[in-house]
């Protein structure tokens, strides 16, 4: 394991349990308010809130693996020979970026063939997205991490189409009272998920050594953040609204 300073082995550190707690609170949160919502939108909720579930678990695990590579004491920071664990991530992201789409989808209550048609496009092209990429994380050589990055891209561009052309017919269908939250999930996901690649391409910029483990575990951190928990709570917003224009259509 590479040596880091104090500083970035506390950054890095702080960012794994502020993440920690916030997937752990938006989890219930979104499980403890699906009484808000009607059922049509219920399993949209479920998944958000099993999204953050599942990422809160694996950043528990990223935790104890990067305490565990590290010994702080005496204000000396020396490193344990145990290797920091960066698969949990992968693991994570091959459960929950599919997940996220499907999620998106739900709330939008499409047409039931039109749901099953873009839950299982969405959810494969985000499998293999992240099945491509992780040859490139773990690559030692730029070259390598340029040839699976690159593939890891392909699924990714065709994932950003659907979310701006193949969704954007539906998106103008949904109630006025929740089309812009409804457009600023989709923005707020593709932009989370662009953040993936620039952090991934930390290498590209020269970015070695201690200086290249702090940036990519706290801009990851920062990514997932924004795709899960903050997405999360907008598709709680969204079903929240929908139920509500139903209920008062419906009187």
């Amino acid at each position: 394991m590479k040596m880091i300073s104090i500083l970035q082995y506390s950054l890095v550190y702080n960012a794994f349990s502020f993440a920690l707690a916030t997937m752990a609170a938006a989890t219930l949160f979104l499980w403890l308010s699906r009484s808000q919502v009607s059922s049509n939108y219920k399993t949209a909720v479920t998944i958000s809130g099993l999204v953050c579930a599942i990422a809160a678990y694996h950043y528990l695990r990223i935790f104890q693996s990067w305490e565990g590579a590290y010994e702080l004491k005496d204000g000396v920071l020396s490193a344990t020979g145990y290797a920091f664990n960066d698969a949990y991530r992968y693991v994570d992201w091959l459960l929950t970026v599919p997940l996220l789409l499907i999620e998106l989808v739900l709330v939008m209550r499409l047409s039931r063939e039109e749901t099953v048609s873009k839950s299982v496009k969405l959810g494969s092209a985000a499998a293999l997205m992240i099945v491509l990429g992780y040859p490139g994380e773990i690559a030692t050589d730029i070259p390598a991490r340029a040839l699976w990055g690159t593939l890891s891209a392909i699924p990714f561009l065709y994932i950003v189409w659907e979310l701006f052309s193949g969704l954007g017919a539906s998106i103008e269908r949904q109630p006025e009272n929740v089309r812009e939250l409804v457009k600023k999930a989709r923005l707020l996901t593709f932009a989370s998920w662009g953040f993936y690649p620039i952090v991934f391409m930390a290498p590209y910029a020269k970015i070695s050594g201690a200086s290249a483990i702090t940036a990519i575990q706290i801009g990851y951190t920062i990514a997932d953040l924004l795709a899960k928990a903050a997405v999360g709570i907008l598709i709680w917003m969204i079903a929240v609204r929908k139920s509500e224009a139903e209920a008062t259509a419906a009187t």
